[in-house]
């Protein structure tokens, strides 16, 4: 039988880094699967990090090395593997990954934390001066250019609302839009506030032809569309706004995704899938930075904690309990609930039945396994089986469980 892991975090990115030191730092058996030579995603790509809280400067490599060193500590156990599918085993908890060259492994709970990547556009010189003039997030580098001259690619939400902000830092703005003149993607409140700016100018009908430079960006090459002119703009650097792609193809199919391709999570970052949460970029979310992949890993770490002692108390106290058990699902919140209970705990006693209690509050994966939509809810368990249930009964009806 393979090894089982507590928690297996795929993807080496902040999310996951961080998830690492929080499930490690818990005791659980943690494994990393990480499918590039090196640790740290995306921010191990950032020249410079000076925005990550209590780190005044820095570069986006030393952060990484930083937060892999952490896991260290703790004793993450670190594996290179390309994850190409996740799936649940039969049993309902426990998840088999397996990588592209074969390999099964399992796990009690996963956290994904795949990232997502800038939409590439493949300009002649993009790759060439990424981090060199090339940026794809104002919020990491606008400061990097403050007085200087920028063109911004894109026109959609993203691109509007970023421009407007690197205005705050930057001499000029000039959008580069594919479409005819006063056309652009983005909603109306945002073309507002763009036109409305004085640093904000437009070069319709047009996109980048090439981004031009020595060692840094000192221009750009553009194409008129209808035209098919071409001419030369100098400027400081090029902020391309046009869209994300989320690592997300292994999941088709097997938890919900946003028509983006994004994870779906809730305030758990638990995904649609039972025991499966996400961390950082991956995720549908407001803001994507290093900060709150970390946040993100932090919780989504600490929800799987709690959803493997839930699970493993559930399969002790229920499913493998010799006598029959009696189980309610109840909220402390609930006014019934708790007029409920004292009458349970005394039918128990006097039976000489074990009483497990689900507080549906806190979580609901179980209660939702057994169709439990009334609180409270009590269900006769007897080897593992349901073998009878109340919804919402008065104290007068429990005899009838047993």
């Amino acid at each position: 039988m393979s090894e089982i892991y507590d928690v297996i975090i795929i993807g080496g990115g902040a999310g996951g880094l961080s998830a690492g030191v929080y499930c490690s730092r818990g005791k659980m058996k943690t494994l990393l699967l990480e499918s590039s030579s090196n640790t740290g995603g995306q921010c191990a790509k950032t020249s410079e990090m000076e925005n990550y809280p209590g780190i005044v400067e820095s570069t986006g490599p030393e952060l990484m090395h930083k937060f892999r060193a952490h896991c260290d500590k703790f004793g993450v156990e670190f594996k290179r593997g390309l994850v190409t599918e996740l799936a649940m085993e039969s049993d309902g908890f426990l998840k088999r990954i397996t990588t592209r060259d074969g390999e099964t492994l399992l796990a009690k709970s996963v956290i994904i934390g795949t990232g997502a990547n800038p939409r590439i556009l493949g300009i002649k010189g993009e790759k060439e001066f990424t981090a060199k003039g090339v940026s794809y997030c104002a919020t990491c580098d606008a400061d990097f250019y403050e007085d200087l001259d920028i063109i911004v690619v894109g026109s959609g939400n993203t691109a509007v609302e970023e421009s407007v902000f690197l205005t705050k830092f930057v001499n000029s703005v000039r959008m580069v839009v594919l479409h005819d003149e006063g056309v652009l993607d983005a909603d109306r409140t945002a073309q507002e506030q763009a036109y409305a700016n004085d640093k904000i100018s437009f070069i319709w009908n047009s996109c980048v032809d090439e981004i031009c430079g020595d060692e840094l960006v000192n221009g750009v090459k553009i194409k008129n569309l209808k035209t098919g002119e071409i001419i030369e703009q100098e400027c400081d650097g090029v902020f391309m706004f046009v869209g994300t792609v989320p690592a997300t193809n292994f999941l088709k199919d097997t938890i919900e995704l946003s028509k983006g391709g994004y994870i779906v999570v809730d305030n758990k970052q638990e995904t649609s899938m039972p025991g499966v949460y996400a961390a950082g970029d991956v995720c549908e979310k407001f803001l994507r930075q290093v900060v709150t992949a970390a946040g993100d890993g932090a919780v989504a770490a600490v929800a799987a904690e709690r959803y493997i002692q839930e699970e493993e108390h559930w399969k002790d106290s229920v499913l493998d309990a010799a006598n029959d058990t009696l189980v309610m699902f109840w909220s402390p919140v609930d006014p019934a609930s708790l007029q409920l209970m004292p009458h349970l705990e005394k039918l128990a006693a006097d039976k000489g039945l074990k009483l497990v209690t689900m507080d549906t509050y806190k979580s609901r994966n179980i209660a939702d396994r057994y169709e439990v939509s009334q609180i409270p809810t009590v269900i006769r368990f007897s080897q593992g089986v349901p073998a009878a249930r109340l919804e919402a009964p008065a104290a007068d009806q429990l005899e009838t469980l047993v």
